[in-house]
């Protein structure tokens, strides 16, 4: 949008006054000492230098100073040249000062914005680098050992390979998940916004969790007994997602024997929220702001221990996020954790 430049007069007007007053006072004081003073003839002095020098000094200045603004607009891309066209724009020192100062301000934002990106896009790459390599290097080692004379040997043969396989599996694991954060952060994963019912779609959770629960004896469950439908608007395999990242979380940084609750609660006249407690190590304060970062993790080797790909909670925000809806995180260390995010009300 272009900058509103009026043209004022004020430079000109009190620099011409002032020669006007220096001219005529001395014009005056000469013909006093020659005797031949006369009060008109000051008067018209005074009036045609008065305006000599107003012209002169205004249209010296704005093309002085136009000339020199609009190469340092041009150099700097700060404003197209076009707005200055047939404007008498530099005698407006206000405007220009308040519009450099803008533009001083916008280019620090801006590069304290790239610095940031920056840094994250090293961290990133970094961590990606060390996420594949983990997989990589274990799959490379048991098709070495393989090909290194193990192959003749048929049950080292068959438990390496399978070995090796899980390694793939991690491999397209974390490659997956990568890919649809990627959709998600351009927009181009399409949800399929429907009405279903939250707390079937729970159960269904627990069904599918209930194998990996059971190693660690976690009790999967909810608050209470919900005998009717809870309708809610969404995408339902999305929020299926979203629900299997967080039980599984629960159930991998639980403590043996520990719980794992979900609660479905009315948050507003057209809102829900649903609520998955756990009582297991909990999260240290500090690192609750970093949760949904991708490949944060707070136990690095215990993490990685646990499997995954350390994009899980990534992708619960972004997914909800797609939604239009809230995600919420509490922790005690030692005591439990809560991750909770709200729907939309079926109508």
């Amino acid at each position: 949008m272009a900058v509103k430049f009026k043209k004022t007069y004020r430079f000109a007007v009190k620099s011409s006054l002032y020669i006007t007053l220096f001219s005529t006072g001395l014009m005056g004081a000469i013909l006093w000492l020659t005797d031949v003073f006369n009060w008109m003839t000051c008067v018209y002095f005074a009036l045609a230098v008065g305006a000599f020098s107003f012209f002169v000094l205004q249209y010296r200045v704005e093309r002085f100073i136009y000339r020199r603004v609009k190469k340092i607009y041009d150099d700097v891309s700060f404003l197209d040249a076009s707005t200055f066209q047939g404007q008498h724009v530099t005698t407006d020192m206000a405007t220009l000062t308040r519009e450099v100062k803008k533009f001083a301000t916008d280019k620090k934002v801006e590069i304290e914005m790239l610095r940031m990106r920056e840094d994250y896009r090293r961290e990133f790459l970094g961590n990606v680098s060390h996420e594949l390599k983990t997989p990589l290097f274990t799959v490379q080692g048991y098709l070495s050992t393989l090909l290194d004379g193990a192959m003749s040997d048929k049950n080292v043969r068959k438990k390496y390979l399978e070995r090796a396989e899980k390694g793939v599996e991690r491999l397209i694991y974390i490659v997956n998940d990568l890919d649809m954060i990627a959709k998600l952060e351009m927009g181009d994963l399409n949800l399929e916004i429907a009405e279903f019912d939250i707390v079937k779609l729970v159960q269904n959770v627990f069904d599918l969790l209930e194998i990996e629960s059971v190693k660690k004896d976690i009790l999967l469950s909810f608050d209470q007994r919900y005998s009717k439908p809870i309708k809610v608007m969404g995408d339902a395999e999305k929020i299926e997602q979203v629900l299997i990242n967080l039980v599984m979380n629960s159930i991998k940084y639980g403590k043996e024997k520990g719980s794992t609750e979900v609660s479905i609660e009315e948050l507003t006249d057209d809102k829900i929220i649903v609520r998955v407690n756990d009582n297991g190590e909990g999260i240290e304060k500090q690192y609750i702001p970093r949760l949904f970062e991708r490949f944060f993790r707070v136990d690095k080797s215990g993490s990685r221990d646990a499997g995954g790909s350390g994009l899980g909670l990534s992708i619960v925000k972004h997914l909800i996020e797609a939604h239009d809806e809230r995600i919420y995180v509490k922790s005690e260390f030692g005591v439990g954790s809560e991750f909770s995010f709200t729907l939309k009300k079926a109508k």
